[in-house]
């Protein structure tokens, strides 16, 4: 099968991140892949949640939206309907997660990191590029609150990236584009750190059920395109001097 961008079954799209992309962030940077486009902000907070006070340990959590022009129909603004919707609340939870991952929240101090994800264009892997950007805007946050020294160490333990893949037309794809997403047979979302260890598995049949022998080589595929946004980030950690 001949992929919609001529890309191979196992090749991502071309990725970019910018960090610093916001002035006044604690901590921003804009990734592009392909033409899925998401602005990851940090902003730190002297406060935590309730559950933490008084525990010395600090918070990391995320807000994720979607732009109303993102897609190709307008998609009204969750503050103006009053609620936010389930696939928003999914997704912001699972970048928080994806984020505490790799922390020793112990060594924020009771401080909050609030990760703000605004998805600009959406074409396919939003949730997934909103991890893999959040966690170079949140190096940049951490660094620059050591420089301040509001914190003595970094609470990263380790990278974390995300990926997204599944089975289109018998075929299995890594990276899919909305095209490719919206006809899957099968759609996984995979987090892994830089350590080679999984952080959350998602993985959903949309027709036929897929066997155990489809998710073990979905994984290998998944890894693949998880250590080449790894060596993304890590040069553009390089570049910051982080």
């Amino acid at each position: 099968m001949a992929r919609i961008d001529g890309r191979r079954n196992d090749q991502i799209r071309p990725v970019r991140i910018t960090p610093g992309f916001l002035a006044f962030a604690d901590g921003s940077a804009l990734i592009e892949l392909g033409e899925t486009k998401v602005l990851c902000a940090v902003t730190v907070q002297d406060s935590v949640p309730p559950f933490l006070r008084g525990k010395g340990s600090g918070w990391i959590t995320a807000e994720y939206s979607m732009l109303p022009r993102s897609t190709n129909t307008r998609t009204p603004r969750e503050s103006v309907t009053g609620r936010i919707g389930g696939r928003t609340h999914e997704i912001q939870r699972l970048v928080g997660r994806s984020l505490r991952a790799v922390a020793n929240l112990a060594h924020l101090g009771e401080r909050t990191l609030m990760v703000d994800c605004d998805v600009i264009q959406a074409d396919g892997g939003t949730r997934t590029a909103a991890i893999t950007g959040s966690y170079i805007a949140l190096s940049q946050a951490i660094h620059t609150m050591i420089g301040k020294k509001q914190i003595v160490v970094s609470p990263l333990q380790s990278a974390v990236a995300a990926i997204s893949l599944g089975v289109v037309d018998g075929e299995e794809l890594l990276d899919l584009c909305y095209a490719e997403d919206s006809r899957a047979e099968a759609d996984f979302n995979v987090v892994m750190t830089g350590r080679g260890t999984f952080v959350e598995l998602q993985g959903t049949a949309e027709m036929n059920p897929f066997s155990r022998d489809t998710v073990d080589s979905l994984m290998v595929l998944a890894e693949t395109g998880i250590k080449e946004l790894l060596q993304v980030q890590e040069k553009v950690l390089q570049s910051l001097g982080i």
